[in-house]
């Protein structure tokens, strides 16, 4: 097994284990790995970084990022209060740096059509040497001079968590029919009584824990005269999940997809219920955002007039409670894409099937992408990229410097993205319920 971390030991790497821990971290047997694995390896470097950025934005973190040399000190923008850009900028680098990264190889891996293509090799092998190459781009991003570099990339992140929103809710309407439809087959094959009793008290679960979010929110987050657009946020989110949850057991809708039903919409429900919160979050007035983070220059200075966020006691802490959740439904979303293929047919049990036995007896991975690759590697590595934006934009809360560089503010623009791209998604789950009926000559299955 360690042979196999010898980079020019091409002898022992016949022999490796290729699904092994260690084979991930080589550049041997470039060709052999099942495609599960290789997405959980680039699933990991997208973990690791996020990881890392999660670190470099701890208030803890801040004396040893001012060392970097001319990472505070003779900062082309003049007069920043480094206690609270330091970190804004760590994770803006790092997450440039896992950007860069994935979108190189979305371009590299455009039109591979099975394992037989060269480029199929680099997605599939030379780990060791993808590693080196994140973290020489991680390095060299701490070296970009400020200038326009943060407000630019901002926007790029605005636009990019927009579009990966999309994509996790996407994500989430499959793996909820994915699990609807495995109960639903355990009840027609087993303890039916048991197994529908386990789906209805999930559904209502999620149910419950979204009309509660209703509640709290019209209690913490539209009080005030002031809180108009809160109002029509929740109450319009409200309204639409209701209408979709109703759309889902139509006896026509069920007609053309029997496995569609409440659990689904339920899910929909509570994630845009998470969107609405989210967006309120980011809204500046106060009054209407109890939540709101105070991120301001260490010095006291007179208030102007309107809302405007308060001295912190010491350290900045950017950790809220929507930024927990919205990086644990980044977890299982990423991981969830990691495990399924792109008809749905393999999951976990792909890296079992494609596991054969040789003459020794030893298991040992085997290339099942010969004839075909089972997902797209350019889109896999193009969702990565949003990733890292979406990331980027969730440990710094969606926050912006100010116009005098020495604050950092939440804006409108962050709240109108959040809301939009929950009706989006509300949209998409409500076409993928109606498409078959309406499109009834096509196969949706």
């Amino acid at each position: 097994m360690g042979a196999c971390l010898a980079v020019g030991s091409l002898a022992s790497c016949a022999s490796c284990l290729c699904g092994s821990a260690s084979c991930l971290l080589s550049s041997c047997c470039p060709s052999t790995y099942n495609s599960t694995i290789t997405r959980l390896a680039f699933s990991l470097l997208l973990l690791l970084g996020t990881l890392v950025s999660g670190i470099m934005i701890l208030p803890s973190m801040e004396e040893h990022l001012k060392k970097i040399p001319g990472f505070c000190s003779g900062s082309i923008i003049s007069g920043v209060n480094c206690d609270i850009f330091v970190g804004y900028k760590s994770v803006y680098r790092m997450c440039f740096a896992m950007a860069c990264f994935f979108f190189l190889f979305s371009i590299i891996m455009i039109r591979v059509r099975s394992s037989k293509d060269p480029r199929a090799h680099i997605q599939n092998g030379f780990w060791f040497f993808k590693f080196l190459a994140l973290v020489g781009l991680a390095v060299g991003a701490f070296y970009i001079p400020d200038g326009t570099f943060n407000t630019v990339w901002y926007y790029f992140g605005v636009v990019g968590s927009f579009v990966f929103i999309i994509i996790q809710l996407i994500l989430l309407v499959d793996f909820a029919h994915s699990w609807n439809q495995s109960w639903l087959e355990k009840a027609e094959n087993g303890n039916t009584k048991c197994w529908f009793a386990a789906l209805l008290s999930f559904t209502l679960g999620f149910y419950a824990l979204a009309f509660t979010a209703v509640v709290l929110f019209y209690v913490f987050y539209a009080q005030s005269a002031d809180c108009t657009e809160h109002k029509v946020f929740i109450s319009l989110n409200f309204l639409f999940c209701i209408a979709v949850s109703i759309v889902a057991i139509l006896p026509k809708v069920q007609e053309a997809q029997p496995t569609s039903g409440l659990l689904q919409a339920s899910i929909i429900s509570l994630y845009t219920m998470y969107l609405t919160w989210s967006a309120m979050t980011n809204n500046p007035n106060k009054q209407c955002n109890p939540s709101l983070l105070s991120l301001v220059q260490s010095k006291p200075t007179v208030s102007p007039v309107g809302p405007s966020p308060t001295p912190p006691p010491g350290n900045v802490q950017w950790w809220d409670a929507q930024s927990i959740v919205g990086l644990l439904i980044f977890l299982f979303c990423t991981l969830y894409a990691s495990i399924r293929s792109s008809n749905n047919s393999q999951g976990l049990t792909a890296a079992d099937q494609d596991v054969s036995a040789g003459e020794d007896g030893v298991h040992r991975a085997v290339d099942n992408e010969e004839e075909g690759v089972t997902y797209s590697y350019s889109f896999f590595h193009f969702s990565l990229f949003l990733a890292s934006l979406y990331i980027m934009m969730t440990l710094t809360n969606w926050y912006q410097p100010g116009t005098d560089n020495k604050t950092m503010q939440t804006a409108m623009p962050a709240v109108w993205v959040k809301i939009s791209s929950s009706w989006i998604g509300l949209a998409l789950y409500l076409w993928t319920l109606v498409a078959p009926v309406v499109l009834s000559d096509r196969d949706f299955s």
